[in-house]
């Protein structure tokens, strides 16, 4: 499987379990982590979907798109979680965890933008 086709994937399933935590949070919990634990997948779902689209057509740099998409999956899924397991059982996954997340997530936005600015072999 490429990593195209795994970002695709696992954008679609962060889409999913982002509309499932919203739903959640309006009909079961009502708190707010879990509100915002949908919200961060659904925000970064699209991202996902459109730099693959992206990288794939030539606008962004091969290897770091791979990187900082990599990173964002990862950091909106740690975060997600943490929040999820704080509004579902009031604890946290483990210490600093939607922290770490965040910050994986602000890393990989910052290497959209190094592979945006770098110019590749279409410029």
């Amino acid at each position: 499987m490429t990593a195209a086709r795994i970002h695709l994937v696992l954008a679609a399933l962060m889409g999913c379990a982002g509309v499932a935590l919203l739903a959640a949070a309006a009909h079961v919990t009502g708190t707010a982590n879990v509100q915002t634990a949908g919200q961060i997948l659904l925000f970064h779902a699209p991202l996902v979907i459109a730099a693959t689209a992206a990288r794939k057509g030539g606008h962004l740099r091969d290897l770091p798109t791979r990187i900082a998409l990599s990173a964002i999956i990862l950091g909106a899924a740690l975060f997600a979680a943490d929040l999820s397991r704080r509004g579902f059982a009031g604890e946290a996954l483990f210490p600093r965890a939607a922290p770490t997340g965040g910050w994986l997530m602000l890393a990989g936005w910052l290497g959209l933008a190094l592979a945006a600015a770098v110019p590749g072999k279409r410029g």
